[in-house]
């Protein structure tokens, strides 16, 4: 399991920390800087493991931006670095109003 302490604390050096071409496409169509994904990494928890991604394990962290707007992160590690996945702000169509439990379909 990714421990939240981790993923800060490989984010907190930006060498290691690699936005896919996704999550580069995906920032700028939903408006969503660079430095807003590291505050919510910063201020966030994570809600869901995925334990069998590949090339590495992933997760979801719940975190507030800059300008303290809920942000969901998807990442991966290795350990060593930080794969910025995607990045969203939740819609209460497919999160419960805590924006961290997922609706019932």
């Amino acid at each position: 399991m990714i421990q939240i302490e981790t993923i800060q604390k490989i984010a907190s050096n930006s060498d290691h920390v690699i936005i896919t071409q996704h999550s580069t496409y995906r920032m700028q169509e939903r408006n969503i800087r660079y430095a807003d994904i590291m505050a919510a990494i910063t201020s966030g928890e994570i809600i869901e493991q995925y334990p069998d991604d590949f090339p590495n394990p992933s997760c979801l962290i719940f975190g507030i931006t800059i300008s303290k707007r809920i942000l969901h992160v998807v990442c991966g590690t290795d350990g060593e670095y930080l794969w910025i996945i995607t990045a969203y702000y939740p819609s209460q169509e497919k999160w419960e109003l805590d924006y961290k439990t997922r609706r019932k379909r």
